[in-house]
């Protein structure tokens, strides 16, 4: 069989009937913990239904969350799974998808400060005091999800999220300063 890749350079893993998934790549039958391992690795690859070649990625990856979820070492709190839920068809799920990415690039930049700061090696440091900001950001940016009641609540969700994306503009200028 032809090795294919996306036209993005993602490798194409096809999924059939029977939930095997082949790697066009490899020429090989995989798992799903493959999967996991190439995503952890940061390749790029894009997994379509081998009959009708639609794309279903996201519903593999989906997946894979939910079996890491099972082996017993939960990342997503039930609180913000019953938050996610909820938003889904809320006025703000169009802007979900968006902030969760921004949310976990930016985590995804500052990880090493994070790790540093909750594992206390700068305790009372500048890193430690970003670490709390971060989590009271995103901590007042899920309250803002969540939905008012009486009054101006689109009003006072737009002046919520101003007031978020000053202070995430405010944090990011102390990260770059601090690199």
């Amino acid at each position: 069989m032809k090795k294919q890749h996306a036209g993005d350079g993602a490798v194409v893993i096809k999924k059939y009937a029977n939930r095997r998934l082949y790697n066009t790549e490899s020429s090989s039958y995989i798992t799903l913990d493959h999967l996991a391992q190439m995503t952890r690795e940061g390749r790029e690859f894009r997994v379509v239904d081998a009959k009708t070649d639609e794309d279903i990625t996201h519903n593999v990856l989906t997946q894979i969350i939910m079996e890491e979820e099972s082996r017993g070492q939960t990342m997503l709190p039930v609180n913000f799974l019953r938050q996610l839920i909820a938003m889904y068809g809320d006025s703000m799920q169009a802007m979900v998808p968006a902030y969760l990415e921004a949310s976990m690039e930016s985590f995804r930049r500052n990880q090493a400060q994070f790790k540093s700061a909750v594992e206390g090696a700068f305790a009372n440091s500048p890193f430690a005091e970003m670490a709390k900001r971060n989590m009271a950001m995103f901590e007042a940016a899920a309250s803002a999800f969540k939905p008012k009641s009486g009054g101006d609540a689109a009003g006072a969700k737009d002046d919520e999220i101003a007031a978020l994306k000053a202070e995430l503009a405010r944090l990011q200028d102390k990260v770059d300063k601090l690199g």
